[in-house]
């Protein structure tokens, strides 16, 4: 036996160099490469500093490296690794085999003929296909698997995003790779409380089965991955945070009421809809102008159609005038007729699809966004919405019938590989969007980027982007699957998802209802299989709009979205009809919750917090919550469980006579109530709650503080009603609440305010603490008010110092 201490571990064997480093505390990085091979530089950028030490253990049978938290056991005969938490000893799970393939890398070019291009009008937008492309072998890589035997029982999480709507991975097959209503993350995380993140760009697939365990990873250079111990999961994604890219803070009014749809055709009908919720009264922050801005014929452009578009920086002007912020659709291709397609041309700054620009050639990404600067930011655009980010998903985006998955897998991954290098054939849309934060962030510093996408991947994160789940259908089991994704989405260490309210295709044989992306095509599109061929003219529609979007409102991002037929709430009827009410309602109770949103966003910046939280995130002993994936909670204090069963209306206007009311679990370890009604419950039991249309059922956790604003209309509106205190008594409880000015980046600086609010129940007595600065918005100088879930309330000031708040028993 022979002991070292040492900040590299390398073990050699006659075909294979295996090397371990400790990058933090529970943090362990592995590589597995040929042996005599160069060290690969990492996929994912991931540069960490070696730090602390290992120990290395040699006996006759196995080598032993030992962390501070992580053991690691490989047979010097078999290979076979067994990963434990050191401490205590509680194996984490087994590496069973790493393989390393070695395969050609191609290059797909013309050869230097002239390319045979096919422009392609797709649902999915405009494409080129070059028909006449070869071959040619560049270099040599490898097809690598690392083999794993997973504990009985254990849960698997994460993985990005699917369409399949698996939660728990086991017993499954999952491909990862970029498409329209995918966006992989290449990283598990498992209930025992650990996660792996695999440092690699290409396509992979995940197996779970009779024929093995494994990670199948298409091409790269080396097996490289991290084992992340946690044991829970808040701790686990700072962990991978750590490694891929903090997050920064998005603008505040990102988290208000945004409204999209397939399209919106001119600047005026921009202003209309904005003044028309200015009319109505009700809160708004934000309008999205979907694709279709340039003129006929010229796909992607960021020039703009000046015959319905004229004076647009007049327009924007117009609507931030109604505080309100507009968002602006663009796509990473191009029509070889635009202006921006000649520039990227003359320049050698486009794929071989002779279409996308080169996101991974820095001078592409800054003179992407120096076209977008000349019409669009520069008129005052505030965030952009990143379509098409895949970029290549045309192949199989057509037709009747859906291709089994291996068929989509191949196809479509193969279509990437064409024009993308072979082991970066899933890093275009996070490349993509990293010029636009930096190029962004270079000429402005006085709004925060904003970047709605399609996809992603690891460290998409770290470039100010919310991730949406693509082109949905709208019917409840697209609901319920949307909820599960959504979770594994978050649980991949990305905290900001959101997805079209509503689903975006409604009709489905009605094809002259169809959206203008494909309004003349009769064909049957396996994608477009919505269940409401009336629209917003079938009542059984508009039931699953408003459940759809109630769940909405618990997420990150509050956005309507779709095609088919209108989205704006003076569709669903008019003031005092149950439709239209219910949908206010919804959107007001979103700003109600603005403080404690915008402290969730704050908490994810400051302390890698996930604010759209699988039950495992808190509730991990409770076998049954660990298994739920129809409820979540958002943040640490309220459970919200969706209604995603219609209990009005069956399509075509049919009525339903049944139950309104919901089965929810509560989980144990606290007492809840309902947040609607006030009722107690003890934890650890299912519960029936009335759940008419207007209500979706909700349970703030015993101890819970949620602060709370009435009467906004915007995010940023300074309002002179009293700031709201709710506690729930029962137990004592604190929540930090965040302040800073709302955008810019002045809180890189420190500049915000991060004030701990705490309850003691036994005295009865809220403290709020000190605050440094006073903000437009901040509650220094402001009245406010303590309310209870006992009935109680006391008005008070706040002037920025530590103030106690104090019921007495007679206090009503």
């Amino acid at each position: 036996m022979s002991l070292n201490q040492q900040n590299k571990v390398v073990i050699e064997s006659a075909d294979k160099t295996l090397t371990y480093e400790r990058i933090a505390s529970g943090i362990l990085h592995c590589t597995c490469a040929v042996a005599g091979s160069k060290a690969s530089p990492s996929p994912l950028g991931i540069e960490p500093l070696v730090s602390g030490t290992l120990e290395h253990v040699i006996t006759d049978s196995c080598h032993v490296v030992t962390s501070d938290a992580l053991k690691v056991e490989i047979d010097r005969k078999s290979g076979k690794t067994y990963w434990s938490h050191e401490k205590s000893g509680k194996l984490l799970f087994e590496e069973t085999d790493r393989e390393l393939t070695e395969i050609p890398v191609y290059e797909h070019t013309t050869k230097g003929e002239a390319p045979e291009i096919k422009r392609v009008k797709t649902v999915d937008g405009e494409r080129n296909f070059i028909s006449n492309l070869v071959c040619e072998t560049v270099r040599t890589a490898y097809r690598g698997k690392l083999s794993f035997a997973w504990q009985k029982d254990e849960k698997l999480h994460g993985l990005g995003q699917g369409e399949e709507g698996i939660y728990n991975y086991r017993g499954s097959t999952q491909y990862l790779y970029q498409h329209n209503m995918r966006i992989p993350i290449p990283f598990l995380i498992s209930d025992r409380g650990y996660g792996i993140l695999f440092d690699c760009g290409s396509i992979m697939t995940f197996n779970d089965d009779a024929r093995g365990s494994y990670l199948y990873f298409d091409t790269v250079d080396q097996l490289s991955y991290y084992v992340i111990y946690g044991p829970d999961f808040d701790e686990i994604i700072k962990g991978f945070r750590g490694l891929t890219g903090r997050v920064p803070m998005l603008p505040k009014w990102s988290f208000g009421y945004i409204q999209s749809k397939e399209a919106y055709h001119t600047q005026q009908e921009l202003i209309d809809v904005v003044r028309e919720y200015r009319k109505r009264n009700v809160p708004i922050d934000g309008i999205v102008q979907d694709w279709n801005t340039w003129e006929e014929g010229k796909w992607g452009n960021k020039l703009l159609d000046k015959s319905r578009y004229p004076n647009f920086p007049k327009a924007i002007k117009s609507i931030h005038e109604d505080n309100v912020h507009v968002m602006v659709s663009v796509w990473p291709n191009m029509d070889s007729s635009t202006e921006n397609y000649k520039e990227f041309l003359e320049k050698g700054l486009l794929l071989n699809d002779l279409s996308t620009y080169d996101a991974f050639d820095p001078e592409g990404r800054k003179v992407y966004f120096k076209q977008l600067e000349e019409e669009l930011f520069s008129a005052g655009v505030d965030a952009w919405w990143c379509d098409s980010t895949e970029p290549f998903s045309g192949p199989d985006w057509k037709g009747s019938l859906k291709k089994e998955p291996w068929e989509r897998f191949l196809l479509v991954g193969e279509e990437h590989k064409k024009y993308l290098d072979p082991t970066k054939a899933n890093l275009y849309a996070e490349v993509h969007a990293k010029g636009i934060y930096e190029n962004q962030r270079e000429v402005c510093q006085d709004k925060r980027v904003l970047n709605l996408t399609r996809s992603g991947y690891a460290g998409s994160g770290a470039y100010g982007t919310v991730l949406w789940s693509g082109d949905i259908t709208a019917t409840w089991e697209t609901l319920k699957v949307q909820i599960r994704e959504g979770l594994n989405l978050c649980m991949s260490g990305h905290p900001y998802w959101t997805l079209d309210a509503g689903g975006f295709f409604v009709v489905k044989d009605n094809w002259k209802k169809r959206g203008c992306s494909s309004s003349n095509d009769p064909e049957p599109k396996w994608f477009w299989q919505g269940g409401y061929e009336l629209g917003v003219d079938d009542a059984a529609y508009r039931e699953l709009y408003v459940r759809w979007l109630q769940f909405s409102l618990f997420l990150p991002m509050f956005r309507s979205h779709g095609t088919d037929t209108p989205r704006e709430i003076w569709n669903f009827g008019e003031p005092g009809s149950p439709f239209y009410d219910s949908i206010e309602q919804c959107i007001r109770l979103r700003y109600q919750l603005m403080p404690y949103t915008y402290s969730l966003a704050g908490r994810v910046m400051l302390h890698d917090y996930t604010m759209f939280r699988s039950l495992l995130f808190d509730f991990a002993e409770d076998e049954i919550a660990s298994e739920i994936s129809s409820q979540f909670m958002y943040g640490d204090s309220l459970l919200v469980c969706p209604v995603i069963e219609p209990m009005y209306y069956e399509a075509e206007n049919k009525f339903l006579d049944r139950e309104r009311t919901w089965r929810c679990y509560l989980p144990d370890g606290s007492s809840w109530y309902d947040y609607f009604t006030g009722d107690h419950y003890e934890g650890g039991q299912w519960v029936t709650a009335q759940a008419p249309i207007e209500k979706i059922p909700v349970f703030v956790r015993e101890g819970a503080i949620i602060p709370m604003e009435a009467g906004l209309d915007y995010a940023g509106e300074v309002v002179h009603t009293p700031f709201e205190f709710h506690v729930y008594e029962g137990k004592d409880g604190s929540f930090h609440l965040y302040e800073d000015s709302g955008d810019g980046y002045d809180y890189e600086a420190g500049i915000y305010n991060y004030i701990l609010i705490s309850w003691d129940d036994r005295k009865k007595e809220l403290c709020i603490g000190e605050s440094k600065y006073s903000f437009p918005q901040s509650i220094w100088g402001r009245d406010c008010v303590l309310r209870t879930s006992g009935g109680r309330e006391v008005f008070f000031s706040y002037d920025g110092k530590e103030t106690r708040v104090k019921l007495e028993e007679n206090e009503t």
